[in-house]
């Protein structure tokens, strides 16, 4: 028997059937081994000494998989084709070798690109022995992770309180997200005018612009006011216009190559507003294996690469498909090799690609998600092989018999589509101005003008990232990998760096400061190139070229001093260097001129920044006689820095709505007094778009939906400690956001209780499945996610497994569930440890507890493990 081991329970199902029964195919579920989450796995002082153990939900498939070796013939390591996954068949050989399991056992390593029959049977005619230069990489990048988290965490929380974490690429694609931010914030919007005319030469009438006024030719901000707008406006009505110019340029437009990991993230967020987590959960199932009539096949190859190249055989059937489709016209005399950007030719896999074009997406009865990204992944392969695009450009030049006015109009004609056929790249911030169709015009016709326009534009701020734009910068910056951007910017939302608006990111306040603090005292370990000279070590360490142990060296020489040195920083020197690195932000200038530092509500104190155990916040220099507050964000105009102003009067009270800011945000507040009504703003809420209307229904909360029709008690809908409701006789459900408390029905209301009694206590019925995921790969028992009590849930017979905290119970997948099911039965039942040192106990006697005893007080106690800090 031959043992072969992959990482995922579904991989190792497809695979298996194509092995036939000479084979056992198991799953390693993921990494088997982590650093242990505590100070001093990694240990400089002993050579970067790492301390690797067995995660709870790798016990049992780790078992698994040493029982099963302990009889095989041939162990066969065939995780991913990258570094991860070598990194993981070396695990997988440490911990055999270390358990003793290996006697005389052939142990080889294969990698195959795409999971189809063909591809997983000539990969286990070419093993090879493990790549230790990809496993030195991946253990020099593990150590620099762990390093930074591990080391620069720890003075984050004593010296900035409320900071979460810093981490080697996470800190800096936050500096990204904070620098476009600030360069929103000093942006100066600058007007300028444009003037545009329908114009005629005897046959259909087309648009042009103005290019040149009282002789002088036109720049963006020659026209900055209406006055000098409206009298160019005048100047083309009045001139008499003939075509001076008509000039037609051919021109092609080439294909992009097929996608990478980078490219991919980005075309999905564009066209189809995936996340980067969501495109590559996906494209994971993609590539592990689809059923295809009975048949378990994997749809494209290996999503993580930096490669664009495409096998031969594959450009071959492109072709075909190509020519059967859309005809002989479409396929260019030779096929279109693409050479790929990547540094290390180790790691320069395939291009993302179907594993058959024949498998036309329209066919494929697949899940929404899946069947959308390989629709997309297939289209911009069959693309990428595809003849260009001719056009013809033409541009045409008008002039007035005195040559002091000009106009140009341009425009492009499609002479034939080639790949524009099927795919065309999205764009992050696509331009909305159409291409026009020009008319056929003479040079030296007349033309008339039909009617004109003087336009006022506003120049307009750079727009802040998009997960699109944010993986491109990243990846032009060389800042990280394109496997680790979806964990990078999941990680920045976890911790509530940053927020997102109409799929855009914002940086909060503690981000902010974390990216200020970082700037002010590490500056060198959150600059771009100095990350990005990093990576390519690393990818020298793969190639090779580079000692791991080299490259840690040089790091931790400068880094470990220098985060020494920060601790010996007074906190209150921390906040006066972030004070004054954010003295424009915190206060902005006021209209009459006088001090934003001054206290609004004492007059006499000076507001700076202070700290708290709940993160920093201005403060007056009078405490404690004055107990001005308010926090870190910009007020919303000079003259009120702390944000407070007056929403109006409430009509029913006559009492004044006022708009507050305080230690723990926005709030609205009714009147004066000792203890007037208030209510904070709702997440998702911003104080500068408040109005009194909006204030009044939040202070008017909670409100009467209706009456339940079943005892004719009053539901009500609020927002709580943790969330919007709907609350009836005890029974409190969720809404989906604030504002859907001022919408909800009573019908609504009832259906949303209904399913929480259901389904919301243990014992009382299972509520309807939130998703049914299918049959489990192990037994071909159902696997569902439902709602519970404390939030979503997977259940699998007797186990339960809590959906993790952020994560879109609808976007799970039966691979992630498996995972977690696995990892819940790996953990101990807390229920049946409990009786067991209760008999124990009962059973010793007397005598020997009291011997123990003296032994308990002398014993050292043990240290609580360090907190996580999480890197990327």
């Amino acid at each position: 028997m031959n043992l072969v081991v992959v990482e995922s329970p579904a991989k190792a199902k497809t695979i298996n059937k194509y092995l036939g029964s000479d084979y056992k195919v198991l799953a390693s579920v993921g990494h088997v081994r982590d650093l242990v989450e505590k100070d001093g796995s990694v240990r400089p002082d002993e050579d970067f000494a790492m301390t690797w153990e067995v995660g709870a939900r790798s016990t049992k498939p780790l078992n698994e998989i040493i029982a099963a070796a302990k009889g095989a013939d041939k162990i066969i390591l065939a995780t991913d084709p990258d570094r991860e996954g070598e990194a993981i068949s070396w695990h997988v050989l440490e911990v055999l070798q270390k358990k003793k399991v290996i006697k005389g056992q052939i142990v080889q390593r294969v990698v195959f690109n795409a999971i189809t029959k063909s591809a997983v049977t000539e990969a286990m005619l070419a093993p090879r022995d493990i790549d230790m230069e990809l496993v030195d990489a991946y253990l020099a990048r593990r150590a620099l992770d762990y390093l930074v988290g591990f080391t620069l965490s720890p003075v984050l929380w004593r010296k900035l309180p409320g900071s979460r974490s810093a981490g080697r690429v996470q800190s800096v694609a936050l500096r990204l997200v904070v620098d476009r931010e600030i360069e929103i914030e000093l942006f100066r919007t600058q007007e300028y005018w444009t003037v545009e005319a329908d114009v005629s030469a005897g046959g259909d009438p087309f648009l042009a612009r103005l290019t040149k006024h009282e002789g002088k030719r036109l720049t963006k901000f020659d026209l900055a006011n209406e006055t000098s707008a409206f009298a160019a406006r005048d100047a083309v009505k009045a001139a008499t216009l003939t075509i001076s110019a008509v000039e037609k340029r051919p021109a092609k437009r080439s294909p992009p190559p097929p996608f990478t990991t980078s490219t991919l993230q980005q075309e999905a967020s564009r066209k189809l507003g995936f996340n980067a987590q969501r495109t590559m959960q996906a494209a994971q199932r993609l590539y592990e294996g689809v059923d295809i009539g009975g048949e378990t096949v994997g749809l494209i190859t290996y999503m993580r690469t930096d490669g664009v190249q495409t096998a031969p055989e594959a450009l071959d059937e492109a072709r075909t498909v190509i020519g059967g489709l859309y005809g002989r016209d479409y396929v260019p005399d030779k096929p279109r090799i693409y050479s790929t950007k990547a540094k290390n030719a180790q790691e320069a896999h395939e291009a993302i690609r179907p594993t058959s074009l024949a498998r036309n997406p329209g066919k494929l009865r697949l899940d929404p998600d899946l069947g959308r990204l390989y629709e997309l992944i297939w289209k911009r392969m069959i693309a990428s092989q595809m003849e260009s695009a001719r056009i013809e450009r033409t541009t045409i030049d008008l002039e007035s018999s005195d040559g002091k006015t000009a106009l140009r109009a341009s425009g492009d004609v499609t002479l034939f589509d080639g790949y524009l056929a099927v795919y065309e790249e999205g764009r992050d911030d696509p331009e909305e101005e159409a291409v026009s169709k020009l008319p056929q015009v003479t040079q030296g016709a007349a033309a008339k003008t039909l009617a004109a326009r003087a336009d006022q534009h506003f120049t307009e701020p750079p727009p802040r990232y998009s997960e699109a734009s944010l993986v491109k910068k990243m990846e032009e910056l060389g800042i990280g990998r394109p496997s680790t951007y979806a964990s990078v910017l999941t990680v920045l939302r976890d911790r509530e760096y940053v927020r997102m608006d109409k799929n855009r990111f914002i940086p909060e306040d503690k981000g902010r400061l974390v990216t200020i603090f970082l700037e002010e005292f590490f500056l060198r370990y959150v600059e771009y190139d100095f990350t990005a000279a990093l990576e390519e070590k690393l990818d020298l360490v793969s190639a090779g070229e580079l000692d791991w142990k080299v490259l840690l060296r040089e790091f931790w020489t400068d880094f470990h001093p220098k985060t020494e040195e920060v601790l010996k920083v007074s906190t209150r020197e921390v906040l006066d260097a972030l004070d004054g690195a954010l003295a424009t932000f915190l206060y902005p200038p006021k209209t009459d001129g006088s001090d934003p530092r001054t206290c609004p509500t004492c007059n006499a104190g000076r507001l700076s920044l202070k700290t708290s155990r709940f993160g920093p916040f201005v403060g007056c220099s009078n405490y404690p006689e004055c107990r001005y507050t308010r926090p870190i964000s910009e007020a919303e105009d000079g003259d009120s820095p702390s944000g407070d102003r007056e929403l109006g009067v409430d009509p029913d009270t006559g009492l004044t709505v006022f708009l507050k800011s305080g230690r723990f945000g926005a709030y609205v507040q009714l009147g004066e007094g000792e203890k007037p009504k208030r209510s904070s703003l709702p997440k998702g809420w911003s104080a500068p778009d408040m109005d009194l209307e909006k204030g009044l229904r939040l202070l008017r909360l909670p409100r009467e939906v209706g009456l339940h029709p079943e005892d004719n008690q009053p539901i009500l809908a609020g927002i709580g400690r943790f969330g919007p409701f709907v609350l009836h006789a005890g029974t409190y459900a969720n809404l989906t956001g604030a504002d859907e408390v001022f919408e909800v029905g009573l019908n609504r209301a009832v259906d949303l209780l209904a399913q929480k009694r259901a389904g919301g206590r243990p014992g009382r019925g299972e509520t309807a499945a939130l998703k049914d995921l299918g049959a489990h790969p192990a037994d071909g028992a159902p696997v569902k996610v439902l709602s519970g009590r404390y939030g979503p849930y997977i259940k699998h017979g007797a186990v339960n497994a809590n959906v993790p905290r952020g994560t879109d119970p609808q976007n799970v997948t039966l691979e992630q569930a498996v995972l977690l099911l696995a990892e819940r039965a790996a953990k101990p039942s807390s229920g049946k440890k409990k009786p067991a040192r209760a008999a124990k106990a009962k059973a010793a006697p007397k005598a020997a507890a009291a011997k123990k005893a003296p032994a308990k007080k002398t014993a050292a106690k043990k240290k609580p493990a360090a907190k996580k800090a999480a890197s990327a």
